[in-house]
């Protein structure tokens, strides 16, 4: 049985903080997955621009984004020289080294370290003393030879007129020609120690065999010099003209001798970094053999070296040209190689990089000759082309420079307007206050009323 009073009595009502929490918890859920959600698009769309964030990307940002800024250039036709670029040695021309041809004492040293001198300048002295003394005693020696010889003809002379007489025996005339013809060749043999004794004596003073440059002094006077020495005092030097020696592969010989029929070939000397000429001259001669270790041929310029530029024994970097080729001429970093050999990327009118097989020539340090594949006036990549694919959209540098400038300019004019509406919400916000304050104050009123 119910009980009556029990069945009159109402519900147990829940609390109301239960639904609060539920309610807060729901919601909580809600934002997280309403931010992950927003995170997740936000991943998978593009960057907004630095300008303007969170701002939409539109048709030319996604354009900008998609093609790959690279650096052109336009095949042209021209004239490409035909080099052949080896380091090289500077070499004097001649060399001598002033090395005495008698002993002595070096009494007399009348240069100066790294003077030019003259062919002929006298240079040292020995001290002649000794070999004046050795020509006296040749001269006196020859003079007494001559004066017997002149007192054994005079006998001879005599012997003959006898013999035509007969007062004397055959014997005797031939015995005294025979002493004749002694003396004489003791006679010719004193003057031959007399000129050897001369040229000692001519010796004694050191003379510049050639025209050059005298290096440094290797012995100083009062020192005993002798003539087996091999150092010798000095060394000169022939530097105007000068030579300089190097290798030329052994493969562009015939092109060498080919382009040498031809006429004289120009050779630069450039500096170690090959940024500064340092003298023009012509090619000479290639060796006669080939060097096995190597693989190449020696070969020969000469220059004037009139400032001096070229020091002996000076590393230098070589270039002879052999003439020249006309063709397509494109910059080298425009050709690349790949699996199926050299191409290019060229750009159409479209923007767009297609790839070109392409046949190389000759090339030199920033030009190349396309013998195949290309035509004049088309536009090729030269820089970035490892970003580039076929087919690919491209932007020029300059290009892309100047959109830059006019997205910079839009993005600031749009920060400008953005900024005026900005100020009269401000202004209208602070008016808004008066007109909503008494809301917040009439709530509290509502909840006691319940």
């Amino acid at each position: 049985m119910t009980d009556p009073d029990n069945a009159s009595l109402p519900a147990p009502v829940r609390p109301r903080r239960r639904w609060r929490a539920l309610v807060l918890t729901l919601a909580l859920i809600a934002a997280l997955a309403a931010t992950a959600w927003l995170l997740v698009q936000r991943a998978k769309g593009p960057a907004a621009p630095p300008g303007r964030p969170g701002a939409p990307a539109g048709p030319a940002a996604f354009a900008a984004m998609a093609s790959v800024t690279v650096g052109a250039a336009r095949a042209q036709q021209g004239e490409l020289p035909v080099l052949i670029d080896a380091l090289g040695t500077v070499t004097p021309s001649v060399t001598a080294t002033l090395v005495p041809q008698v002993s002595g004492v070096l009494t007399e040293v009348l240069f100066t370290e790294g003077q030019n001198v003259k062919k002929g300048q006298v240079l040292a002295r020995i001290d002649p003393r000794p070999y004046e003394q050795a020509l006296a005693q040749a001269k006196s020696q020859t003079a007494r030879d001559e004066a017997q010889l002149a007192a054994a003809r005079v006998t001879l002379s005599r012997y003959q007129e006898l013999w035509k007489q007969d007062s004397i025996a055959r014997q005797t005339l031939d015995t005294q020609a025979a002493l004749v013809q002694q003396l004489d060749a003791a006679v010719l043999s004193d003057r031959a120690s007399e000129r050897t004794a001369q040229l000692n004596l001519d010796y004694t003073t050191l003379r510049a065999p050639i025209d050059g440059t005298i290096g440094l002094r290797s012995v100083d006077p009062g020192n005993l010099v002798s003539s087996g020495t091999s150092t010798g005092i000095a060394t000169i030097t022939q530097v105007r003209p000068i030579d300089v020696v190097f290798s030329v592969p052994q493969d562009r010989v015939p092109d060498v001798r080919a382009a040498q029929r031809q006429g004289a070939l120009p050779v630069t000397a450039l500096d170690r970094a090959r940024s500064a000429t340092l003298a023009e001259g012509r090619f000479l001669t290639l060796d006669n053999q080939v060097t096995a270790a190597t693989g190449t041929v020696r070969a020969k310029a000469r220059f004037a070296n009139a400032d001096g530029a070229l020091f002996p024994n000076q590393f230098v970097n070589a270039r002879l040209q052999l003439g020249s080729q006309s063709g397509l001429l494109v910059p080298v970093t425009a050709v690349r190689t790949g699996p199926q050999g050299d191409y290019v990327y060229v750009i159409d009118e479209e923007q767009v990089a297609r790839m070109r097989p392409v046949v190389r020539g000759m090339a030199t340090v920033d030009r190349v000759l396309v013998t195949q594949g290309l035509q004049a006036g088309e536009q090729v990549v030269t820089e970035g082309g490892d970003r580039v694919k076929d087919g690919g959209k491209v932007q020029l540098a300059g290009q892309a420079a100047a959109g830059g400038a006019r997205r910079r300019g839009a993005a600031e004019g749009a920060r400008a307007g953005a900024s005026r509406p900005a100020d009269g919400a401000s202004r209208a916000g602070r008016g808004a206050p008066r007109a909503g304050a008494s809301a917040p104050a009439q709530a509290p009123a509502s909840a006691a009323a319940q």
